[in-house]
């Protein structure tokens, strides 16, 4: 049995004595046990399979695949000089080196990433130092990278080097910056980020330099992509604006068609529009329209207010407001005026004809200035308000008689718009007969219909009153008569006493002429009464191809009731 020296066997960890040759003089027992062949006189680097010094005190070694820690200290005895060897367990060591050269080999791969980046790639600290630049950066600027290391931007761009620096723009805002080209001469494409401590401090900006001068023609094509996709949603906006279509305006003439194709070629412009037109013949319809098919229509609202409706004297507050106390019986909080309740939105005056001569010129200020005043203000508010007007006066003789001010009618006549009376468009009756008997029906929960006699003498009858007379003639029959069918006999007799003319010739025309207007109107008439072409065949006494090919011929379309 081995014999060890007491004092090395007081030593509670296994130790092992050599001489500066590596050979062995001693050990104790926790090293026997450890290392059972070891011997005295063999030197210790023979004993394991890998034996690497870490630095001045310490030594790796690894037997039967366990690693060992060898901490180990020079010491001078009377006779010869000798190495003191304390071993330890060398896992976590062996761990730590592990990792240590996962963390070299990764930072090679970053190195040869950062070297060989085709982008110039440049980390300065939050005082703007340079810290690491790559090869990329100095190609674009026309410098070696060594130049800028350790190097304060700032130097930099008072020696010249550099023209521009987003790592100041970083540090002031706290978040990235991008920098994009702004002629041909400049190509290069600039992107600086912060990198923040655990703090939010930052603590480096690195800034990334695209050079894009060999893909110029795609960045210029990109422009002109971006160019023609702003267009084509200006277009598309403008479409579908165009294509805006309000289920209850109820239009099938020509005439009418091409007003309200007009509305919508103009709804975008803030240029003031003048409806025309005799009562009733739908001018709020159309103003409302105009409005609704704006985008003025996401922004504010629609006011309006009738000029005839309302007294002179308390006209120009309901336009203008009034300050509190303005006047006796003024709310004590103030009123905003109709101009003001429809700012970004449009507002439609209404029988515009029937404003005195004084609110006109007020009404001519707004127009010019783009402001109001309120009564009894000091200050005037800019507003932004699309105006549409409608009359069913002739303005322009108001003007030749000194009842309209010239200007004004200047002012209001930018979009001049008539509207004809319904007895110029009849093939717009019957189908707003059959949108307001169903409308009204719907409302008041009951079931008419009127027979094909009554809806001929819609059609003919020349309506004074246009759509509203037409509108309150059908609400009083609906409600009037008991009968759930409704002839023309059920005509209240301040209608049955007029005498229509059917037909009107508005001019000289041949026997062919005459024929096909006299065909169109029997067709008319016959359409509001049968379902479908065969039986419009037997109720006319032709055939059902005759009656496609002349319905086709008008344009006509059957209507059922």
């Amino acid at each position: 049995m081995a014999k060890f020296p007491d004092w090395l066997e007081s030593i509670p960890f296994p130790m092992i004595i050599t001489n500066r040759e590596a050979v062995i003089k001693s050990y104790n027992s926790l090293f026997f046990k450890l290392f059972d062949h070891v011997a005295v006189g063999k030197n210790i680097q023979e004993l394991f399979r890998e034996w690497e010094v870490l630095g001045s005190h310490h030594v790796s070694v690894e037997q039967e695949n366990q690693s060992y820690l060898f901490q180990y200290k020079n010491i001078e005895c009377e006779t010869e000089s000798l190495v003191l060897y304390i071993v330890s367990d060398g896992t976590p060591i062996q761990r730590l080196q592990d990792r240590i050269s996962e963390l070299e080999y990764e930072n090679q791969e970053l190195d040869a990433v950062f070297e060989n980046s085709s982008d110039g790639i440049y980390i300065t600290d939050s005082d703007g130092l340079t810290l690491k630049i790559n090869a990329a950066v100095g190609k674009f600027l026309g410098h070696p990278k060594e130049i800028f290391l350790g190097k304060n931007i700032k130097q930099l761009l008072q020696d010249g080097v550099v023209n521009e620096a987003l790592t100041f723009k970083v540090l002031a805002k706290g978040k990235t910056v991008h920098s994009v080209p702004t002629n041909k001469f400049n190509t290069h494409l600039k992107t600086a980020v912060p990198i923040f401590n655990e703090a939010g401090e930052i603590k480096k900006v690195v800034t990334y330099v695209r050079d894009l001068s060999e893909s110029n023609h795609l960045y210029q094509e990109l422009k002109k992509a971006l160019e023609i996709n702003k267009q084509y949603k200006e277009e598309l906006e403008k479409l579908k604006n165009k294509t805006w279509w309000d289920p209850d305006i109820i239009v099938e003439s020509k005439k009418m068609m091409d007003i309200y194709e007009m509305g919508n070629r103009i709804a975008e412009y803030d240029a003031t529009v003048l409806v025309l037109g005799e009562t009733g013949v739908g001018k709020d319809v159309l103003a409302r329209h105009i409005y609704q098919a704006s985008q003025r229509a996401l922004k504010g609202d629609f006011i309006k207010i009738n000029c005839g409706s309302i007294p002179p004297e308390l006209l120009e507050s309901e336009l203008f407001g009034y300050e509190p106390g303005s006047f006796t019986g003024a709310s004590r909080s103030g009123k905003p005026g109709m101009f003001e309740l429809a700012d970004k939105g449009s507002l439609f005056l209404d029988e515009v004809g029937e404003l005195s001569l004084a609110l006109q010129v007020k009404l001519l200020r707004v127009l010019q200035d783009k402001q109001i005043q309120r009564i009894g203000g000091t200050k005037p508010k800019n507003i932004d308000v699309r105006l549409i007007a409608a009359t069913n006066r002739n303005l322009k003789q108001m003007v030749e008689k000194g009842e309209f001010r010239e200007d004004l009618y200047y002012r209001l006549n930018v979009l001049p718009i008539s509207i004809p009376p319904l007895r110029e468009r009849r093939e717009d009756i019957l189908p707003l007969v059959q949108s307001f008997l169903h409308e009204i029906t719907e409302r008041y929960g009951i079931q008419k219909e009127f027979d094909h006699n009554l809806k001929n003498f819609f059609y003919h009858y020349n309506w004074p009153g246009n759509v509203r007379e037409l509108s309150n003639l059908v609400e009083r029959l609906v409600l009037t008569v008991p009968k759930s069918f409704i002839t023309a006999s059920d005509l209240p007799e301040e209608y049955r006493d007029k005498k229509e003319v059917p037909v009107a010739y508005i001019k000289e025309m041949t026997l062919k002429e005459a024929a096909e207007f006299a065909e169109k109107e029997v067709l008319s008439v016959a359409i509001q009464k049968f379902k479908n072409t065969y039986e419009l065949a037997e109720g006319l006494g032709t055939s059902q191809a005759t009656i496609v090919r002349k319905l086709k011929k008008y344009n006509l379309t059957i209507t059922t009731a």
